[in-house]
């Protein structure tokens, strides 16, 4: 990733906790609003929802985090 503003927002984002992050992306996925992006275009949207799924790939093959 080397975009600034998507690694900032990702980053962000992360720093919620895994549980949050969890939940973001389920709300993400559903097209609904998050406050952190709602500045960017529809392709930088994704951009975070891709690079947050890759991170918390780590915690669900742990099975360690999850939305509950």
């Amino acid at each position: 990733m080397n975009h600034p503003k998507i690694a900032h927002c990702v980053e962000t984002l992360c720093q919620k906790g895994c549980k949050e992050v969890s939940r973001l992306i389920l709300t993400l996925e559903r097209g609904e609003p998050v406050a952190e992006v709602l500045e960017l275009p529809p392709a930088e949207r994704q951009a975070v929802l891709d690079e947050l799924k890759a991170i918390m790939a780590v915690y669900d093959e742990r099975g360690s985090c999850g939305p509950d």
